[in-house]
């Protein structure tokens, strides 16, 4: 009888859990809404993105794969045909302005402060990267560091 009760608590305990960071975001859902601020304090809402292609990176400035691909992501978006939106997790601005500079990019950076981005996408690995259509749904999804070819062939099997 006491095991019984134990896993119905530990039950009711996951579903209030999951209930409350909602439902994991899937290929072929509508990404998650969110807004965070830039580097320069303006608040950026991801809907503001419909109509283009959307690269969705979380990173973090310790993270050595996201310092491995950031270049990667550059040189893809300077060709300027998708957004990207790099969403660092729980960083002040000015670490995240120090690891930017330092590496010489310019991507659009987005600051997560307190993870609650992070955890709307349930992301568990650095860098996690969405690739989103124009109408907003998630068509990959990709954990770890990425190639400028995985990249160029997300991007490519999201052209119209």
């Amino acid at each position: 009888m006491r095991k019984h009760a134990w896993l119905l608590a530990f039950g009711l305990l996951l579903s209030a859990c999951s209930a409350l960071s909602g439902p994991q975001p899937v290929v072929g859902s509508q990404a998650p809404e969110f807004v965070l601020p830039n580097l320069d304090g303006e608040q950026v809402r991801l809907s503001d993105l419909r109509g283009q292609r959307v690269l969705l990176n979380f990173w973090a400035t310790w993270c050595g794969p996201c310092r491995q691909e950031m270049p990667a992501i550059q040189a893809r978006y300077n060709h300027g045909d998708f957004a990207v939106l790099a969403v660092d997790f729980g960083e002040t601005r000015q670490q995240v302005q120090r690891f930017i500079d330092e590496i010489g990019v310019d991507l659009p950076v987005l600051l997560d402060t307190d993870g609650s981005v992070q955890e709307l996408y349930r992301v568990r690995g650095y860098p996690t990267t969405f690739f989103i259509d124009a109408q907003g749904v998630i068509r990959f999804f990709h954990i770890g560091e990425m190639s400028a070819a995985d990249i160029d062939n997300y991007l490519k099997q999201m052209e119209p």
